[in-house]
């Protein structure tokens, strides 16, 4: 990443993710280690309306940048609008934008991954954009192209690229494929070997541990990688992934330090929201998290767990939780040491 991060060779940056990459969670996957965090994806047509909770999206903390902040769309006149009241707002790092999301209610209205059945109107908002914020870095994360008959990335980005924007995050699917099956990271690759790519592309997709993080960026070329659904409930993969790029080895966190920080997420969110909303907010973190797969007869614990309302409520049963969740670190551990 020569114009951001000309000293890192291994850049790792937390993905745009709605109703996940809030404030909270950004500072806490900087805390981590990632070395740029982007915004929930905001919709240009609710700034230029001025939503309210589209707006709030919009807070940035001098403590989480670099910070991009990513906005989508389908109207060129919107998009150029909302990214000026982003930057004059925001005052982001970098201005992303969303060519990628594959959901129902944001691709087929032709917006996100949409644009990929439209590349004309995908470039022209672009072109718009650029010419728009002429003093802050533009980028684009996409996909693979629509559908495997249509894997149109290798000549999209250098489209793209010749739009201006500075950087390219794929993501190694393709829309109809959404979220199931793997990453192919082929054509991120040929994306960056293509000898008349000079921007620095991101690869996304699958990057679920340091070991696959490194993999990456010695197969594939990326000048970065990208996180995403592996960081939910282990913000903490941001610490171990550095750690194996900077030294080859990498140190588990223990079962109390990762409990630690769960609870740390659940009062920045609380703190950042109120108490309903907050937990609300962290339960798919809560759902997902590592720290307790693998606990035996854990599924009444787990409902009463996504069912509290309270904090006091919630962390007493995080509590009751931790000793279970040591005594799996230690069988863990005795068995990869045997």
């Amino acid at each position: 990443m020569h114009w951001l991060f000309p000293h890192d060779k291994h850049p790792v940056f937390l993905a745009p993710m709605e109703d996940v990459t809030d404030i909270g969670f950004r500072l806490l996957c900087r805390e981590m280690g990632a070395d740029m965090v982007y915004s929930e994806f905001v919709s240009s047509d609710a700034l230029v309306r001025n939503v309210n909770r589209s707006l709030a999206k919009l807070e940035v903390s001098p403590d989480e940048r670099p910070v991009a902040i990513q906005i989508y769309g389908r109207f060129p006149e919107a998009m150029r609008d909302a990214a000026q009241r982003v930057v004059e707002e925001a005052h982001p790092d970098v201005l992303d934008l969303n060519f990628g999301c594959p959901v129902k209610k944001v691709a087929g209205k032709g917006a996100g991954a949409g644009m990929l059945q439209n590349i004309p109107l995908m470039l022209e908002i672009t072109r718009a954009v650029v010419e728009a914020v002429p003093d802050t870095p533009v980028t684009v994360k996409t996909r693979l192209g629509w559908d495997d008959g249509h894997r149109i990335i290798v000549d999209l980005a250098e489209e793209l690229q010749d739009c201006g924007i500075r950087a390219l995050t794929i993501h190694g699917r393709t829309r109809a494929q959404m979220y199931t099956g793997e990453a192919d990271w082929t054509l991120i690759g040929a994306v960056k070997q293509n000898p008349r790519m000079h921007i620095p592309i991101i690869g996304n997709g699958d990057i679920t541990s340091p070991e696959r993080a490194r993999e990456c960026f010695e197969r594939y070329g990326v000048d970065a990688v990208m996180v995403g659904r592996a960081t939910f409930g282990r913000p903490w993969i941001f610490k171990e992934i550095k750690d194996y790029l900077r030294d080859g080895h990498y140190t588990p966190l223990t079962a109390d330090e990762q409990m630690d920080i769960l609870k740390r997420q659940i009062a920045k969110s609380v703190e950042r929201l109120d108490e309903y909303r907050g937990i609300l907010h962290v339960r798919r973190h809560l759902a997902a998290t590592p720290l307790f797969k693998g606990i035996p007869n854990f599924r009444e614990t787990r409902i009463r767990m996504l069912r509290a309302e309270r904090v006091d409520e919630l962390c007493a049963i995080l509590e009751e939780v931790r000793p279970l969740v040591r005594q799996k670190q230690t069988e863990t551990d005795s068995i990869t040491s045997l």
